[in-house]
């Protein structure tokens, strides 16, 4: 079991009970701290050395996250116990008793992780309704709509995005001749003769899960588009996807009045190095598509992958182009190939490259692919990543009645701001401290508490001070480590009703995993005491 919490420091001070706390997450490559929770009382006010929060707002955030496939849900409901995996999502997605996890990313129809290739409606209709033959498959009503129904249950707020890996093959043509339908899952065209009717599946799509109690944020026309070689994949240029958009998908949404967030592109910051003029991709699309179609109001912005590239390369698009449009991260992946399990190379590297860069350059949050693999890298399909890590790996190194999860830097990372940065915040600038090796990013939550968080890619442990509302924190940072913090907490000190008492026979507080007290705990919740101790109640 992952610690949740393996100390927590006593958030009484000099300054008395009106102090404000601040709560702070660690996380060391050498995992001797593990999301490790401590409470930091102020020491005064510095305005030397010092990260200084202001007040000047940037992009709000929609929140971290991870993508649930068909391989995530196969071992979280056939490898775990149900009390086991219940365990897993509340310490994930809960906003009182976890971490807060708020968004998570699946697929219409397969991905490289489902079980086979398929659509959600591979027969082709009557002239009368071409999708006629729509329904769900097995991967989403045995496995991903469960988990997702667990989730929020546990999370309400949960947003979901999700994207095609394919349309049905009867809507795509080959070889760049229109009159040539495809019959291969990989590659292929969108044909313009079926615009408005993928919008329509879409929708159907969208209206369906709501039908499950599951309600899609947002949606993006095609995962990689620019990547037609995948399982499944279907290659979309940006004019191709510009005419999607603007006149299939956008008016399909608008005229069933859903409100649906659409983000163009969902591929690599360098274009996947694509020929026939792909460069600048996101740029083309918006001015392709022009203004005054139907629907238009829902093209929110454009999300991205850095499996190409870095996020320099379009550090200008995004800073002098369409600043009305959102960006959202929606996928990187870990694996064999950057040796993706080694905390030591990757921890602090992956919160500056996934998290605080992004967060620096107007991105709205960030996700990461597969939420849980096993061991070997398992369900996988045969044409897409067979290399790749989960942010958890299931082990199947031995034969334990539960059996053991290992934690890789991506689970850590978007634990590690869900914890701190809630939906609704706002990126805030920031004055002061800086030294090689850290990178940070500040922001201000809607409950007035203020977070930050740390990258220490550096071989020194830090000591940084944080002025923000006249108070001053100390917090360390260790080398190769990430940290995160949330302040501005009112720590109440009048006990716990006497629901627990120490040695001594003294009251002790008891916290919940975001440092609220605990006035009436519940059976079976973890809580952490003032004294550092951790209790199930």
């Amino acid at each position: 079991m992952l610690p949740v919490a393996m100390a927590f420091v006593s958030a009484l001070s000099s300054q008395g009970q009106t102090s404000q706390i601040a709560h702070v997450y660690t996380t060391t490559s050498d995992r001797s701290q593990s999301m490790t929770l401590t409470a930091l009382s102020p020491q005064g006010n510095s305005t030397t050395d010092a990260i200084v929060i202001t007040n000047r707002q940037n992009q709000e955030i929609d929140g971290y996250g991870y993508a649930i496939t068909y391989a995530s849900c196969y071992n979280l409901l056939e490898r775990m116990s149900a009390q086991q995996r219940h365990e897993l999502l509340e310490r994930t997605f809960s906003h009182t008793n976890g971490y807060g996890v708020s968004y998570v990313r699946i697929s219409i129809g397969c991905n490289d992780f489902s079980s086979d290739e398929y659509t959600l409606c591979d027969a082709k209709g009557d002239r009368s309704d071409l999708l006629q033959h729509f329904r769900l498959h097995s991967d989403e009503i045995n496995y991903v709509i469960p988990v997702l129904k667990e989730i929020i249950a546990i999370n309400p707020d949960i947003k979901i995005i999700a994207a095609p890996w394919t349309p049905p093959r009867w809507m795509k043509y080959e070889n760049n001749d229109p009159s040539q339908t495809s019959t291969s899952w990989t590659g292929g065209r969108l044909h313009p003769d079926f615009f408005m009717t993928y919008g329509e599946y879409f929708v159907k799509f969208i209206r369906t899960m709501e039908s499950y109690g599951i309600r899609i944020h947002a949606v993006s026309p095609q995962n990689e588009p620019l990547n037609s070689g995948n399982s499944a994949s279907m290659w979309m240029p940006w004019d191709d996807e510009a005419g999607f958009v603007s006149k299939g998908l956008a008016p399909a949404l608008h005229n069933a009045g859903l409100k649906t967030k659409i983000y163009i592109y969902d591929h690599n910051y360098n274009y996947d190095n694509g020929p026939w003029g792909n460069d600048d991709y996101v740029r083309k699309v918006y001015n392709q598509m022009g203004t005054g179609f139907v629907g238009e109001e829902l093209v929110a912005g454009s999300c991205w992958h850095n499996y190409g590239g870095q996020l320099k390369d379009i550090a200008n698009d995004i800073v002098w182009g369409r600043q009305d449009k959102e960006l959202l991260f929606s996928e990187a992946s870990i694996g064999q190939w950057n040796d993706g399990r080694n905390l030591n190379a990757r921890l602090a590297y992956e919160m500056d490259e996934l998290i605080i860069g992004p967060a620096l350059h107007r991105f709205r949050g960030s996700l990461v692919w597969n939420f849980m693999l096993d061991s070997n890298g398992a369900p996988n399909r045969p044409k897409g990543c067979t290399t790749c890590y989960g942010a958890i790996d299931l082990m199947l190194d031995d034969a334990r009645s539960e059996p053991r999860l290992s934690y890789n830097s991506h689970y850590y990372i978007m634990a590690h701001a869900s914890a701190v940065i809630k939906p609704g915040a706002h990126r805030v600038d920031t004055d002061g401290w800086w030294t090689e090796g850290l990178s940070y990013a500040a922001f201000h939550n809607p409950d007035n508490t203020s977070a930050i968080l740390f990258s220490n890619n550096g071989d020194k442990n830090l000591n940084v001070n944080v002025n923000t509302d006249n108070h001053t924190y100390t917090v360390a940072v260790p080398a190769k480590s990430v940290v995160s913090m949330r302040m501005g907490l009112d720590p109440d000190l009048t006990g716990v009703d006497g629901v627990a008492v120490d040695t001594d026979n003294e009251p002790v507080s008891l916290y919940d995993l975001q440092g609220r007290l605990a006035r009436h705990p519940v059976a079976g919740r973890l809580y952490i005491t003032s004294k550092g101790e951790k209790i199930i109640f």
